[in-house]
C-alpha cells in the first residue's frame, strides 16, 4: 500500500497534543507512516504562561517516535493556523502528492490511518473527489459505510496535490461566485449552518479560517468529500482550552472500533445522509444557539 504522510499542526496545548499523538501511535499503520509535526511559534508579547505551554508542547512532540519516521518543523514566530496549514500542506504535498492532516486536538481511532490510506488509494484517480474526511457528525440515524457530500472538511482529512492545487485563497472570489450562482442555501446545508456567513467574516478579517475557503473551493468546483459512516476522529478541543472556543459535548462521537471498508461508490451527493446532517445542524441552531456560537468561534479561530 502507498502510505500517505501525516501532518500534525501543534501550538500550545501539551495535554491535547499528547493525547492526539498517543492515539495516532496506536494506529495499525503508524509504524510504517511518516509524520511531519509543525509547531507554531509564540506571538509577540506572549505571556510567560503561554511560552511555558509552547515549550511543553515541543517537549511532548519529541517524547518518543510516534510513527515510523518523525520530522519536526518548529517556527520561531507565530504564523497562525491558516498560514501554518496552507504552507505545511503545500510543502509536504509537493513532495509526496498526497497528505493526511491532523490538528493538536483530534484523537483518532486505531483504524484512522487504514481508512485514510484505503480511501486515498481508492479515489486517487477520481478527479471529482477532493477530500477524504475521517470525522462524521453524531447524527442519530444509521449511515452508509462510506458516502459522498459535495465540498470538503477539516477534522482529520486527506487530499491529493491535484485537489489542493484548486484551493482558492481569495475568499472574495469564492463568495462572489456563490452569490452569482445563487448557491448560498445549498452551501449552508439548506440554511442549517452559517457557512456563507463564515466566509463573509473571513473576507472582513473577523476570522482567518482556511477551512471555510477549502470547503468553498471544493464545493464551487463540484468536488466531493468522502465520509465514513462511523467517525474515526474525536475532537477533544471544544473544552474551553482554546482562546476562541467554549465547552460543548454536542460534537462528541463514538470512535469506530473496527475497520471501515472502503469500496468504489458513485461520486454523488448522498441526499439521505446530507438530510440527516442538516437535521443535526438544525437542532444545534434551534435548541443550542449559544453552543453553536461557541463552535462557530472554534471553527473560525486564527489559532487555538
Amino acid at each position: 500500500m502507498n502510505l500517505a504522510p501525516v501532518i500534525l499542526f501543534v501550538y500550545n496545548r501539551p495535554e491535547h497534543t499528547e493525547r492526539t499523538l498517543d492515539s495516532l501511535s496506536k494506529n495499525t499503520l503508524a509504524s510504517n507512516s511518516e509524520l511531519f509535526i509543525y509547531a507554531d511559534g509564540p506571538k509577540v508579547n506572549s505571556s510567560l504562561e503561554l511560552l511555558r505551554k509552547i515549550e511543553e508542547t515541543r517537549t511532548i512532540i519529541r517524547k518518543k517516535n510516534w510513527c515510523g519516521k518523525v520530522n519536526i518543523i518548529e517556527s520561531q514566530i507565530n504564523k497562525g493556523l491558516a498560514e501554518s496549514v496552507l504552507n505545511g500542506v503545500a510543502e509536504v504535498i509537493e513532495k509526496f502528492g498526497r497528505v493526511i492532516v491532523l490538528e493538536d486536538d483530534l484523537v483518532t481511532s486505531p483504524f484512522f490511518l487504514q481508512y485514510m490510506n484505503d480511501a486515498l488509494n481508492t479515489y486517487s484517480e477520481v478527479e471529482n473527489v477532493a477530500c477524504i474526511s475521517a470525522y462524521i457528525y453524531p447524527v442519530k440515524q444509521t449511515l452508509p459505510e462510506t458516502f459522498f457530500i459535495k465540498g470538503a472538511d477539516c477534522w482529520g482529512w486527506g487530499t491529493w496535490k491535484r485537489s489542493w492545487d484548486r484551493f482558492e485563497q481569495d475568499g472574495s472570489k469564492l463568495l462572489k461566485e456563490l452569490t452569482e450562482r445563487n448557491l448560498q442555501r445549498s452551501f449552508d446545508f439548506n440554511d442549517t449552518y452559517p457557512y456563507t456567513q463564515m466566509l463573509a467574516d473571513q473576507i472582513e478579517g473577523k476570522n482567518n479560517s482556511w477551512a471555510i475557503r477549502w470547503y468553498a473551493s471544493s464545493f464551487l468546483k463540484d468536488q466531493y468529500c468522502l465520509y465514513p459512516g462511523k467517525s474515526l476522529v474525536q475532537n477533544i478541543g471544544i473544552d474551553g482550552s482554546g482562546s476562541h472556543s467554549g465547552t460543548s459535548h454536542s460534537w462528541d462521537v463514538q470512535l469506530a472500533l473496527s475497520r471501515i471498508e472502503v469500496k468504489p461508490i458513485p461520486v454523488i451527493d448522498d441526499k439521505r445522509s446530507k438530510k440527516y446532517i442538516a437535521t443535526y445542524f438544525k437542532g444545534l441552531g434551534m435548541n443550542k444557539k449559544s453552543i453553536l456560537k461557541r463552535i462557530y468561534n472554534k471553527l473560525t479561530t486564527v489559532f487555538k
